[in-house]
This record gives structure tokens, C-alpha cells and sequence, in this order.
């Protein structure tokens, strides 16, 4: 570590600013935030919408994804290299009312949830046998129940 004297506090400082050296080699350490942590509560809070839209996926009921989406959310995605643009009620009668036949082998899972006042975005990720769909919203606290805005996808067929 040459160049930086260990003797003297100036190895805090390069620490401090983001910078940590192990055997020579450089980090970044990760960027501290300014925005307050969101509490636990809120966290769950937030999720209840896109468990209700996983919720959805495993039972084919559309009831639970008419409730985890704002009336006028829009979905958006890729079809065969065409955009595909739906209205909630036009997504929500895509569902049949009784799970895939190959629901035990489907998984589904929050990847990433981030929270700022009465917005947030998340990452879900539905893992089916043929297909993952990377699903990606945005998130609105509207009279104190977080809804899901919008949503983006992508297919990835295996």
C-alpha cells in the first residue's frame, strides 16, 4: 500500500470516501444513501400488491390481480418482437380461474423492492418450465395501500 502511510489517519480518509485497498487491489465500496431507510412495515406493506399478483399466477384467479393493480395500470411487453400494450381488465381476463397444470413446478419471487415516500419500484421474476418472465413495476401509494402502476416484461424462453 504504498503511498498511503498506515502511521498517519490518512488511511481513514481514503477509506471514508469510498475507497478500500485489500493486497493491493481497489474497491469501491457501496455508495451510502441520503434517503432514510423504509421500515419493515412498509416493506410488507408494498410487497401485498405483488403478492396478490403472484397470487394470481399460481390460482389463474383474476380477482387477485384486479387487486394488486391500479384501474387504469397498463402493461406493457415484447410479443414476438411486437409491443404489447394492455389495459388492467383486458391482462386480468387472460387469467382462467384455475391454476396451470404445471403450477408445482412454476416459482415465483421478489427480486428487489425500493421505496421512496409514495412511490416504488420492484423486480419479480416468475420462473416457469417453458419461460421466466422478469417483471418490472411501478409502484403507487394511493390513500394510504400501495397498487402496482404500471408494468414492463420480458420472456425469456429456456
Amino acid at each position: 500500500m504504498k503511498g498511503i502511510p498506515l502511521h498517519s489517519g490518512s488511511w481513514r480518509a481514503v477509506a471514508l470516501s469510498g475507497l478500500v485497498i485489500v493486497a493491493g487491489h481497489v474497491f469501491a465500496a457501496e455508495p451510502q444513501s441520503t434517503v432514510p431507510t423504509r421500515t419493515t412495515e412498509e416493506q410488507a406493506l408494498a410487497r401485498k400488491p405483488l403478492e396478490a399478483y403472484m397470487q394470481g399466477h399460481a390460482t389463474g384467479d383474476p380477482a387477485h390481480i384486479r387487486r394488486a393493480f391500479l384501474p387504469t395500470a397498463r402493461i406493457e411487453g415484447l410479443r414476438d418482437g411486437k409491443i404489447v400494450s394492455r389495459t388492467l381488465e383486458e391482462f386480468a381476463a387472460g387469467f382462467s380461474g384455475k391454476p396451470a397444470e404445471d403450477e408445482a413446478q412454476r416459482q415465483r419471487r421478489i427480486d428487489a423492492l425500493d421505496i421512496s415516500g409514495t412511490a416504488a419500484m420492484a423486480r419479480v421474476t416468475l420462473d416457469y418450465p417453458a419461460v421466466t418472465f422478469t417483471d418490472y413495476f411501478v409502484l403507487l401509494k394511493v390513500d394510504g395501500e400501495w397498487k402496482i402502476a404500471s408494468k414492463v416484461y420480458s420472456a425469456q424462453k429456456k
